[in-house]
């Protein structure tokens, strides 16, 4: 058994980073971490807003993770410490590989062909297609397969997306032996295995894969052909079964352990999808949820499997699927497609006169544009925040919707956009900011309520992610709109302590996750209580929030109707 000194490291691979965080294994002690960008993805590269496609490319991911980890590694007086390792990844983020496993992105007649590379998990090109197997689920005569996906698949989920690229790729189509997930796929780097060999993680696969126990693993073969014929003999091609994360997948190959300077005997435990390592590094429980707060959010609750026994599946959600978060514990996911996103979409339309202004500005240097620009961009959300919470919540405010990149949960349905109402003369960017925040917040509480009326109770919610540690104006808001206490864990990593958790657990540091997690938990650093003035005040305008969503979703399905009736 490894020793109380032992280190572990968790990558977390994110939507615009890789970071490596390295871990004292008996004290969760977080001794150092690296971050690196996604060159590629920061130049905008594979991708088109507009038609909501978003790649990136598998060198981002491999460049990024030798540079992290070497970064951390080099502050260990003796790697040989290092006995673990675990991956955590963006979900549902699939990408094509060959039959030796190798990313097509990876070879040079594919490296510049954006269906050949990961479809990160934002990416809402295959809408039509999410809505196909939701039909072909109700009425192709075998099991839902939607059943504990939500009742709703979504185009942001793995068959979705394959089905898009192998009908509009032919090329990518017929290279492609496989597909994996790209928690599955950086650990399969790792370990350098065949591709047969691979454990597949069980919370991608049952969170984003129609993977359950219930229909033998995967959708059937004739279900998926009926979907679309050319994915005829896919499924032999993946898996049966699923692995939950605190178990070994191998240990480091030789060139990957050279190349970063570790050991080839060290541990490599299955991978996971961010958030719900998240979840176990914010010390997840039964009854607690774990509110991973980003560009979207992800709403993670474990549950015994006695608490579901002879019930329905809960409706509307992102899957319940046992071990993924907690092994022995039903994991139940539902979340929001945009939150730091869209805040970020407001900044950019904000500063966009700005930018366009000053590229016109001859008399100010290149250097005192640039200079301009970057302290509108540091500053702008901080100002805007500081005028926002001077309004309060308004007898009459302006009202969002937060729907600019789709419904995740409750009820998946990316053709929704986001809306905005109550505008007058007087409706400046502070008030439309805080119509934002609120339309974040009334989300937030649709996916709770949702939780309650399927009958699962949450206790305590916890929060953790850069929205939940930079902005205390966000977090109190949130709480007076749930009329709910919060509290933010301490670590700034928490998917990546997480991921450290499954580490030391996979390399025998620890018997169960439950024990790394009371070993190696950070704790907490602040704490929201309700306003109840506040929260009374907030009731009206969340009523208000779910007429307005109504409206817009009816009138959305009614204009979708009238153009399929066209066709």
């Amino acid at each position: 058994m490894p020793s109380a000194d032992s280190y572990v490291i968790g990558l977390d691979f994110g939507t615009s980073s890789v970071r490596a965080l390295l871990v004292e294994a008996g004290t969760g002690r977080e001794v150092a971490e690296a971050v690196r960008e996604y060159p590629r993805w920061e130049a905008g590269e594979f991708c088109d807003p507009d038609r909501n496609q978003f790649r990136q490319h598998p060198l981002d991911h491999l460049e990024g993770l030798t540079a992290a980890v070497r970064e951390v590694v080099a502050l260990v007086d003796d790697p040989a410490r290092i006995v673990g390792l675990a991956v955590d990844a963006t979900a549902s983020t699939p990408g094509p590989v060959n039959e030796q496993g190798v990313a097509l992105g990876l070879l040079p007649e594919f490296a510049d062909n954006p269906d050949a590379l990961f479809i990160l998990w934002k990416d809402h090109t295959a809408v039509a297609e999410a809505e196909e197997i939701n039909a072909l689920a109700r009425r192709w005569g075998g099991p839902d397969y939607t059943r504990y996906s939500g009742g709703v698949y979504s185009p942001e989920w793995f068959w979705a997306k394959i089905t898009r690229i192998v009908r509009q790729n032919e090329a990518v189509a017929r290279a492609a032996y496989s597909w994996l997930e790209h928690c599955d796929w950086v650990t399969l780097e790792l370990t350098g295995q065949p591709l047969a060999d691979l454990k597949r993680s069980r919370c991608a696969a049952g969170h984003k894969a129609l993977w359950h126990p219930d229909w033998d693993g995967l959708p059937a073969e004739i279900f998926l052909t009926q979907l679309e014929p050319r994915l005829a003999g896919l499924r032999a091609r993946l898996y049966q079964n699923t692995y939950t994360a605190d178990e070994v997948a191998g240990t480091l190959s030789p060139v990957w352990a050279k190349k970063l300077g570790l050991r080839p005997e060290t541990v490599v435990a299955v991978g996971t999808v961010d958030a719900h390592a998240g979840g176990v590094g914010a010390g997840i429980r039964p009854y607690t949820m774990v509110k991973v707060m980003g560009t979207s959010t992800c709403d993670i609750v474990v549950v015994p499997p006695a608490d579901l026994a002879g019930r329905p599946p809960v409706a509307g959600i992102c899957g319940q699927v046992l071990g993924s978060v907690v092994p022995g514990l039903v994991g139940l996911e539902a979340g929001q497609s945009a939150f730091g996103d869209l805040l970020a979409w407001f900044e950019n339309l904000l500063t966009w006169p700005l930018t366009a202004v000053l590229a016109r500005s001859a008399g100010l240097s290149p250097e005192q544009r640039e200079k301009l620009r970057l302290d509108a961009e540091e500053n702008l959300l901080e100002l805007l925040t500081e005028a926002a919470q001077v309004l309060g919540p308004a007898p009459s405010p302006v009202l969002a919707l937060d729907w600019v990149n789709g419904r995740r949960t409750p009820d998946a349905n990316h053709q929704l956009q986001g809306a905005l109402r109550n505008l007058t003369m007087g409706s400046g960017a502070p008030e439309i900011f805080r119509a934002l925040v609120e339309s974040l917040c009334y989300g937030s509480r649709r996916i709770l309520e949702r939780f309650g009326a399927e009958g699962i109770r949450v206790e305590q919610i916890v929060a953790i992610g850069g929205v939940a540690k930079k902005s205390a104006f966000i977090m109190q808001t949130l709480a007076d709109v749930l009329n709910h206490r919060l509290v933010v864990t301490a670590s700034e990593q928490a998917p990546a302590l997480g991921a450290a958790m499954y580490a030391a657990v996979a390399a025998g540091c620890y018997p169960t996750v439950e024990a790394a997690q009371q070993a190696m938990s950070s704790g907490f650093s602040a704490t929201y209580e309700p306003d109840p003035a506040r929260a009374a005040a907030y009731a009206p305008h969340y009523a208000a929030y779910l007429a307005l969503g109504n409206f817009i979703e009816e009138s959305t399905t009614g204009q979708l109707n009238n153009s399929a009736a066209h066709l």
